[in-house]
Parts: C-alpha cells; structure tokens; sequence
C-alpha cells in the first residue's frame, strides 16, 4: 500500500509539472491579491492594522487554496477514475491525493507568506508558532477540501457546489487559525497558545479521519 501511495503522489507531482500553468495560475491569483490588497488599503490608511493584516493574510490563504486545491479530484475523467478503481483501493487514493494537496497547500501557504511581508511588511513576533500554525492549518485546508472535492466530484456545476460546500468546513480552522496567528504576533507567552493549537490539531486529526472513513462511499459510487 505505500508503494502504491508513493507511486500515485509521484504521478500527481509529474502531471503538475508537465501542466505548469495550473500552478503558475494559482501563484499569480495569490501574488495578485496580495499587491491589490496593498494598493488598496495603502492608498486609504498608509498603514495596516496587525489586525487587519492577519485577517486578510488569512482570508487570501483560503480562497487562495479552495482555487488551487480544490480541482484535485475536478479534473478527472469518468475513465481515470474507473482505472484507478480497478488499480487500488479508495484508500490510496485519498492517501495519494492528500499527501499531494497538502504539499501544494504548504506551497501557496508559505509563498503568500513571504509575497505578503514583503508588501504589507511582517509583525510577527513568534515565528515559530506562526509558521507551526502554517503548517496545521495547511494540513486541515487541505483535508478538508480533497474530501469536498471527491464529493462534488460526480455532480454537475461541481465548481460552484465546490465553493459553496467547502468554505463553511473551512470556517472552524479558519477562525482558530486567525486567532492564534493574532496571538503570535502579539509576543503572547507559549504556554496560552500551545492549548489551542493543540486544538488545530485536533481539527486536523477529525478531518483526515472522517475523509477515511466518508471517501470509500463516495467512491463506490
């Protein structure tokens, strides 16, 4: 089973790169933004609240994500699912495809990261629970919507359903997310921040199972 895991990531990473401009769409949605954003609120205030500035740091993740994440089980035929079907089982599937999406989702996350300090400048006073609340939150953006998508995946208009299911999901580890990035740029002492991320965690951990256990249903049929 983890060679086939292996094999099916590897596959994902190839088709990546032989179609960069998926990829390359996704980066010049996130950079976009980002320097619309500044435009904008530059042009108004000068300045960025810190506030202000983890909120849509956040928010941009997000749909940032939901564009680039989301298309993983979109984008396959009728015919690629039915040979991956009678290769391996819906385990390995999900396994290949989560490992892949949480990959791309730690990409877009660390790349928006750095394009977004750059432009707005970087408050952030605890690096490393910010960059630990990064990877958490990456990890359940990315469970959360390979499951959505292997939902939407056989219903028509399956891009607009895709939105609408997934972003109300994404709430819970988007709202804690925002809550303990605030704390790590205020400086606030470890020992109130290491519950709640223990918390994002246990979202995280919630997420991957239920996709285990929700996926072989879905993919059944």
């Amino acid at each position: 089973m983890i060679k086939q895991i292996k094999t099916f990531v590897q596959k994902e990473m190839l088709l990546e790169w032989r179609n960069k401009n998926a990829f390359n769409s996704i980066l010049l949605y996130l950079v976009s933004t980002v320097f619309i954003s500044y435009l904008s609120f530059s042009l108004k205030t000068g300045t960025l609240h810190p506030d202000v500035w983890n909120a849509l740091f956040w928010i941009i993740l997000v749909f940032a994500n939901i564009n680039g994440v989301a298309k993983s089980f979109l984008q396959e035929g009728e015919g690629k699912t039915l040979y991956y079907y009678m290769l391996c089982s819906p385990q390995v599937i999900l396994s290949g495809k989560l490992i892949f999406n949480i990959f791309i989702s730690l990409v877009i996350a660390f790349v928006g990261f750095l394009s977004y300090a750059m432009i707005f400048g970087n408050p952030v006073a605890n690096y490393l629970y910010f960059i630990t609340t990064i990877i958490l939150s990456s990890i359940g953006f990315a469970g959360v919507l390979t499951l959505v998508s292997g939902i939407v995946s056989r219903a028509n208009n399956s891009t607009t359903l895709m939105a609408i299911l997934s972003f109300p999901l994404l709430l819970p580890t988007l709202l804690l997310t925002i809550g303990i990035s605030k704390n790590a740029i205020d400086g606030i002492e470890a020992s109130l921040m290491n519950p709640k991320l223990l918390t994002l965690l246990s979202i995280d951990i919630i997420v991957v199972a239920t996709a285990y256990m929700l996926f072989p249903f879905v993919w059944r049929n």
